[in-house]
């Protein structure tokens, strides 16, 4: 009976754990995503830069409904945010040449300057941050909040 009981302590404890763990993610995206707005210039907006940074990270040339997927947005929000970047020729959208009917989205030389950019106006900010947390653990847990990214990815597919 013992061994019930701390088995279910245990699926307690691990549940407290990873929902605080979810909890600050959380929350430190809001707080992120809205420090990272007010530092980019206006009618651009952090879904924009999202899909310039994820065709740099991840890969250029894909749809607009494999985006859409990735961001898991409907295809019309992701169409919208598309024509946005290129309204700012930050990408460029093309006929896909194996598939004449879909087209493929591809990052402009303005648009990666953009992001570099973008990212950069965010210098003072991680000054302050750096001041206070050490670089090094932010070094740590990097690959552990990549882990889990991973794992969550996988799962929804």
């Amino acid at each position: 009976m013992d061994d019930a009981i701390d088995h279910e302590t245990d699926t307690t404890d691990t549940l407290a754990v990873f929902f605080a763990f979810f909890n600050e993610i959380g929350i430190i995206s809001q707080l992120s995503s809205a420090l990272f707005q007010s530092r980019l210039p206006g009618g651009v907006t952090v879904a924009h830069f999202g899909v310039l940074n994820h065709l740099i990270r991840v890969r250029d040339g894909q749809t607009p409904l494999k985006l859409a997927d990735a961001f898991q947005v409907p295809k019309t929000t992701m169409t919208h945010t598309l024509a946005g970047l290129e309204k700012r020729d930050l990408v460029e959208i093309r006929r896909n040449p194996e598939d004449g009917r879909s087209k493929q989205v591809w990052i402009t030389g303005a648009g990666r300057d953009f992001r570099d950019a973008a990212i950069g106006r965010l210098a003072g900010d991680v000054d302050k941050l750096a001041a206070e947390i050490d670089t090094g653990s932010i070094v740590q847990i990097t690959p552990v909040l990549s882990a889990v990214r991973k794992l969550m990815d996988a799962a929804r597919d």
